[in-house]
């Protein structure tokens, strides 16, 4: 059994046409696959994008609470600093004294550096009973 040389031909057309066939279809299935991974990773990337403006949303809201926070709150720490440097308990005792022997709020309030809410209180708890 001779091959010539057209046999031989025709054999090898028809199994490099299978094999191109073959190659196509794992190609096209391949396509298939990264075509479902890019929906993937497009539909993951959408659900992050919503997240982010989530966390950025929750971001400005803090932001403004922060900045609230601090506007209610900044005269504390100068508040604080005038107690630190008076000396809170000379500076009370002294005052309470002051109000036991008749002192008004308004003059504990200078003299001491006490706020008027705490000469207040200092002259109602330990200043003169007034009599009706």
């Amino acid at each position: 059994m001779m091959m010539n040389i057209n046999t031989f031909l025709g054999i090898f057309g028809a199994a490099l046409g299978l094999c191109g066939m073959v190659s196509a279809l794992f190609t096209m299935r391949t396509v298939r696959r990264w075509r479902a991974r890019c929906v993937s990773v497009e539909s993951g990337l959408a659900a992050l994008h919503r997240e982010m403006e989530l966390v950025a949303s929750i971001s400005v809201k803090t932001g403004r609470r922060v900045k609230r926070v601090e506007q209610e709150y900044s005269g504390v720490s100068d508040r604080v600093e005038q107690v630190e440097l008076r000396g809170a308990a000379p500076s009370f005792d002294q005052a309470i004294d002051y109000a036991r022997r008749g002192a008004e709020p308004g003059k504990l309030t200078q003299q001491f550096g006490l706020s008027r809410g705490e000469a207040d209180l200092v002259t109602r708890l330990h200043g003169r009973k007034k009599s009706a």
